[in-house]
C-alpha cells in the first residue's frame, strides 16, 4: 500500500471514530486522492513554480474538484479563481491550492533525501518547513520522538525534552495534555513561548498515520487556543 492509500484509508477509519471531524476528513480524502493522481502522473525532472499556483500543473483540474467537493465558501472561491488570469498570492485560498498541488512534488524530492541523524533544528532538514506534528515510535521499552514536516512529510529524530520553538529544556515547563477521546494523541506545550504541537503516540496506536490523525483531532486545537497556546505550524487546512 502506498503512502497516499494509507492516508486515504486511515481518514476513512477516523471518520467513523471521530464524527465531529467526519466532514473535514471526507474532504481530505478527496484531496489525498487527487494528490495521488498527481503523483502517479509525475515524470522525472518535472518542476513547478511555487510562486505561481495558477500556472502549476493540474491547477484548473483541482479547481473543478473544489467546486464539486469543497465547503461552500471555498467552492465559491474556486469558481471565481477559475475565471481569473492572475491570483493574489496573499489570498489564503491561493496558498491552500498551491500547497495541495506542490506537496506531491515535495514528497518526491524528499524521498531521494533520506534523513538518518538526530538534529536539534525544528526546521525540516529537507525543505526547511516547520513540523506539523511530533511522533513517538517504539524504541526499546519506551518511545523515540520524531518531528513530521508540514510540507514534504519528512520525519526526523528530535530530542524528547526540547521545545522545537524556543529550545526550552526544563521538563516542568514542557507540559503534556490529553483528552479521553484521543488516547494516542497529546498536546506538547511549552510554558516559555506558549506554543504547542500535537504528538501522535505510535506506541499506543501503531495504525496511526501522523499527518491524518493530526487532522482528526481538531478539539485538541480548540482546547489549546482557549488556553492561549499558539500552534507551531498550522496543518493543510490552516488549523
Amino acid at each position: 500500500m502506498n503512502r497516499w492509500q494509507r492516508r486515504i484509508e486511515r481518514a476513512q477509519v477516523l471518520e467513523r471514530e471521530y464524527p465531529a471531524a467526519a466532514e473535514l476528513l471526507r474532504f481530505y480524502r478527496e484531496i489525498a486522492s487527487f494528490q495521488q493522481r498527481i503523483s502517479e502522473r509525475m515524470v522525472g525532472g518535472e518542476t513547478i513554480d511555487l510562486d505561481s499556483p495558477r500556472d502549476m500543473p493540474h491547477a484548473l483540474e483541482f479547481l473543478e474538484l473544489l467546486e464539486r467537493t469543497a465547503p461552500t465558501e471555498l467552492a465559491q472561491t474556486a469558481a471565481l479563481l477559475a475565471q481569473l488570469e492572475h491570483w493574489n498570492p496573499a489570498d489564503p485560498a491561493v496558498n491552500f491550492i498551491g500547497r495541495v498541488l506542490s506537496q506531491p512534488f515535495a514528497e518526491r524530492m524528499a524521498s531521494s533525501s533520506p534523513v538518518t541523524d538526530q538534529t536539534s533544528s525544528s526546521a525540516c532538514p529537507v525543505c526547511g518547513e516547520l513540523p506539523v506534528a511530533a511522533v513517538l515510535r517504539p524504541e526499546g521499552e519506551g518511545g523515540k520522538r520524531s518531528l513530521v514536516c508540514s510540507f514534504c512529510f519528512t520525519e526526523w529524530s528530535f530530542r524528547r525534552l526540547l521545545c522545537p520553538k524556543c529550545g526550552e529544556e526544563d521538563q516542568q515547563k514542557l507540559p503534556v495534555y490529553g483528552a479521553e477521546p484521543f488516547p494516542h494523541v497529546r498536546i506538547e506545550a511549552c510554558e516559555t513561548c506558549r506554543t504547542y504541537l500535537k504528538r501522535i503516540d505510535m506506541t499506543q496506536n501503531g495504525l496511526a498515520v501522523p499527518e491524518v490523525d493530526e487532522l482528526a483531532t481538531v478539539p485538541l486545537d480548540l482546547w489549546a487556543a482557549e488556553h492561549d497556546y499558539a500552534k507551531l505550524k498550522a496543518n493543510l487546512f490552516g488549523l
